[in-house]
Formats: structure tokens, C-alpha cells, sequence
């Protein structure tokens, strides 16, 4: 089998390995020294986006986190394949700093099995998505930015084992219900 080969399979799996689960991680843990400090910037606690513990500044980089599980919910389309490029990304970026920093390969750790987005829950995450597309330019660089890194942390860390897995069903079947509800309730007038 040839690199390219290999490059393209590996390109559409929804596969994560330990090193781009320890990436995750690794993103997820910086993101959260850096809200507990307050960021700590030459400006002081608070600057630099950071917020000092308060609950608040946490919501752009969950918001995406929330976004992450769900386009590796989504069984295809642009957020399949985008969710499949960050964890390839992912597992490659990982894979180059664990080898070069433990000498060891990483392996498969789990696959994107989280329930699938139904067509109540596409109805969600196409809304949601729409509105931020739609108010990108209101949003402030510094909340886009937490929120891009949530969307990657969200594809590293979905795995469907253990406890990323019940917060992936929560998520999803949060979607699936709320887009029933809203087609049922509110469109057609019938209270599910």
C-alpha cells in the first residue's frame, strides 16, 4: 500500500488514536489553566481573554466542544468531512509529537460512534450552524477563536468509549429531541 493510498484512507476515517486523543487533551487542559488563571497577560487578570474563573468565559470553547460532537454525529455532508479532516489532522499532529517525544506509535483508541444525527437533530445543527455562519462577523476574534478550538477538542475527544461517550449521547439526543419538538410543537402544532 502506498503513502497516498494510506494518506486518503486514513483522510476519511472517523478513527481516533491515543495521540490524537492525548492532543485533546492536551488542548482541553490549556484552555482550562488558561481560564482559571485569568489569562495573566501584561494587562493583568482578565486580560488577554482570559475571564478568572468566571463561568461565562467557559461558553465559547464548550459552545464548540458541543458543536465538535456533533459534526461527528453527522453521518456526512460538509460537517462530516470537515469533523474527519480535524481528527485526521488530529491523530497526525499527535502521532508526530508522541513519537518524537515518548519514541512510541500511537494506536487506535476508539471510532466516532456516537449516535447519529436524525433528521429532528439535522434540523438543530443546521440551524445553529446557519445562525453562526450568519453572525461571524458580530462575533468578537477572541470568542471564534475559543470556539474553533472547542470544535477540535470536540472531534479529539469523542470517542465512543467511556465517559465521551454518555457526553456524546446526551449531546445528540439533546439535538434529536429538540428538533422533533420543535417539528412537532411548534410547526405542526402537536405536543410530543
Amino acid at each position: 500500500m502506498s503513502t497516498t493510498t494510506l494518506a486518503a484512507s486514513q483522510y476519511t476515517t472517523t478513527t481516533i488514536s491515543t495521540a490524537g486523543f492525548a492532543l485533546g487533551l492536551a488542548l482541553l487542559g490549556v484552555e482550562l489553566w488558561r481560564w482559571h488563571k485569568g489569562g495573566g497577560g501584561p494587562k493583568g487578570p482578565g486580560a488577554m481573554g482570559g475571564g478568572g474563573k468566571d463561568p461565562k468565559a467557559l461558553l465559547p470553547l464548550l459552545g464548540g466542544v458541543v458543536c465538535g460532537i456533533l459534526m461527528i454525529a453527522c453521518p456526512a455532508g460538509l460537517l462530516g468531512t470537515l469533523a474527519g479532516f480535524l481528527r485526521w489532522g488530529g491523530n497526525s499532529v499527535g502521532d508526530v509529537a508522541m513519537k518524537w517525544l515518548t519514541g512510541a506509535p500511537s494506536h487506535t483508541l476508539g471510532t466516532a460512534a456516537t449516535p447519529r444525527i436524525d433528521g429532528y437533530g439535522a434540523i438543530v445543527v443546521t440551524a445553529v450552524i446557519l445562525a453562526l455562519w450568519l453572525l461571524r462577523k458580530q462575533i468578537a476574534k477572541a470568542t471564534r477563536g475559543k470556539w474553533w478550538k472547542g470544535v477540535l477538542i470536540g472531534c479529539l475527544l469523542c470517542v465512543s468509549t467511556g465517559t465521551a461517550a454518555l457526553v456524546a449521547q446526551q449531546i445528540v439526543d439533546g439535538a434529536n429531541g429538540l428538533g422533533a419538538w420543535a417539528i412537532n410543537g411548534l410547526a405542526q402544532g402537536t405536543i410530543v
